[in-house]
């Protein structure tokens, strides 16, 4: 498995942006699809953002495309999601996951690892 850590997180004003970042650790990075997630209070933990091995597929929710993009650089173990024009509904612990499949998935058991979790909040 791989260890996660996400930073970047904090309080913005909507229509701002933030990057958020996950640093890995441990096994092969490349060997992992790469999901953002994202969890709200009293909401279940969702898929924002999702990225294969290579980076050459991805995946976006419906509420964050055209707005966020995920992207990640294996030779830094990392992985980033840069969010623009922030909505106050975008408020949220972010968590950073790896898979072991090839493309990353939206349901939340198909990842091993998870990050602590960084706190994203848009005042409107």
């Amino acid at each position: 498995q791989v260890q996660l850590v996400e930073s970047g997180g904090g309080l913005v004003q909507a229509g701002g942006s933030l990057r958020l970042s996950c640093a890995a650790s441990g096994r092969a990075f490349s060997r992992y699809a790469m999901g953002w997630f994202r969890q709200a209070p009293g909401k279940e933990r969702e898929l924002v953002a999702g990225i294969s091995l290579s980076g050459g597929i991805t995946s976006y929710a419906d509420s964050v495309k055209d707005r966020f993009t995920i992207s990640r650089d294996n030779a830094k173990n990392a992985v980033y999601l840069q969010m623009n024009s922030l909505k106050p509904e975008d408020t949220a612990i972010y968590y950073c996951a790896a898979s072991s499949l090839s493309v990353a998935s939206s349901l939340p058991r198909r990842y091993e690892s998870w990050g602590q979790g960084t706190q994203v909040t848009v005042s409107s």
